[in-house]
């Protein structure tokens, strides 16, 4: 079953077009990567899923409900849930209050202590550090705090916005780790990344895209041995 369906997608800033004429799809329980170098309009894609960016033209739509005209928090609602580049934390609050304000969605709240206990048991670290302030946390343990807090909502489908930027390696391995486990979980998965290997090693397919189009499509492993995506992403 289809979930997230985009057609013909343009989207940018005022005069500015990022994205010309994107196709793209996910099916419910797949793990889909949205590829590309820096400026390559990756966040303008989520964005405008998350009906943070408003399309030029082109239809978006989730279980067959065209959402492109909704608000953000109404998209969030739904289900769709973005872990923000720059993770977007409460600084000033604990890490429990920062995890207690992603089940805000009304159809989270029930699942809260649950979903809570949960994200402890697969993110040790955040039990240990849940009395502290989210702005003393290390990077690593901030971007684990961001999944976890986007995990609380319940979503049916989790869209990273680029979850190792700025980590160190033992890091960036780390947080590719806990996607692969959410993933084990079932749950629908967009990641969108500059780190073309270890993305493509965890998704089921994958897109690339160039100076605002998709330049390839397909299964992750047909991807990795691409020829071209080698060359250009893997310097081989």
């Amino acid at each position: 079953m289809t979930v997230l369906k985009i057609k013909s997608l343009s989207a940018g800033y005022g005069d500015i077009q990022v994205l010309r004429e994107i196709n793209f799809s996910i099916k419910k329980g797949e793990t889909v990567a949205l590829l590309g170098a820096n400026a390559s309009g990756k966040t303008t894609f989520i964005n405008s899923i998350s009906g943070l960016v408003r399309p030029i033209k082109g239809e978006v739509y989730f279980e067959e409900k065209k959402i492109n005209n909704l608000p953000a928090y109404k998209i969030a609602e739904l289900g769709l849930i973005q872990v923000c580049e720059g993770r977007n934390l409460f600084p000033l609050m604990t890490v429990e209050e920062n995890l207690q304000l992603g089940a805000y969605i009304e159809r989270a709240r029930p699942n809260l202590n649950k979903n809570i206990k949960m994200i402890y048991e697969m993110l040790p670290i955040l039990y240990e550090r849940r009395k502290q302030k989210a702005g003393f946390l290390s990077g690593g343990e901030q971007q684990m705090l961001a999944i976890g807090r986007g995990l609380m909502s319940n979503p049916k489908i989790l869209m990273f916005d680029e979850p190792s930027l700025g980590l160190a390696p033992i890091i960036v391995q780390m947080v590719f780790e806990i996607i692969r486990k959410i993933k084990e979980q079932n749950i629908t998965i967009l990641l969108v990344e500059q780190n073309v290997v270890k993305s493509l090693k965890i998704a089921d397919r994958g897109y690339i895209l160039e100076n605002g189009k998709i330049a390839l499509s397909g299964e992750a492993n047909k991807l990795l041995n691409n020829d071209k995506i080698r060359k250009a992403y893997m310097g081989i």
